[in-house]
């Protein structure tokens, strides 16, 4: 019997016009990673669709959309990097600066103009333009107080 005899057990009595017989093991392909990288970029190109380049490699539409999903994936899922360490250099501290001798302050005329300095036993009061009466005088009791 050749297959063109071959008949449909359906209510069509024309024969079978394409017959598929499929060999091998049935097993899944597996892809290397810089093969699926290579296919993922050219569905990127212009003039490009997804189910072209994957007719193209007998893949399905489905399982090239997967693959370009996973690719925009950062790494998250891969191992840290091992931390490095450097060898420690150690260097004598630096000699501290030489000092300065204490300058006195210098004041300016303009901001110092309207204040009056009040020393009271080694401690010093500075009463401002616009300083309340009251308070200043409730301040030099309190210095002559502890005197």
């Amino acid at each position: 019997m050749t297959i063109s005899e071959l008949k449909l057990k359906s209510r069509d009595e024309e024969p079978v016009r394409r017959l598929e017989i499929f060999t091998g093991s049935g097993r899944r392909r597996e892809w290397l990673p810089d093969e699926k990288a290579q296919i993922v970029a050219e569905s990127y190109e212009t003039g490009e669709t997804v189910s072209a380049v994957a007719r193209r490699y007998a893949l399905s539409p489905q399982q090239l959309f997967a693959w370009r999903r996973a690719a925009r994936q950062p790494l998250a899922a891969s191992p840290a990097p091992e931390p490095l360490f450097v060898p420690a250099v150690t260097a004598p501290p630096p000699e501290p600066a030489p000092k300065r001798p204490a300058q006195p302050r210098k004041r300016k005329a303009s901001r110092d103009a309207g204040l009056i300095e009040l020393e009271i036993d080694g401690i010093a009061m500075r009463v401002g333009r616009g300083a309340d009466a009251r308070t200043v005088a409730a301040v030099i009791r309190a210095l002559k107080a502890t005197s």
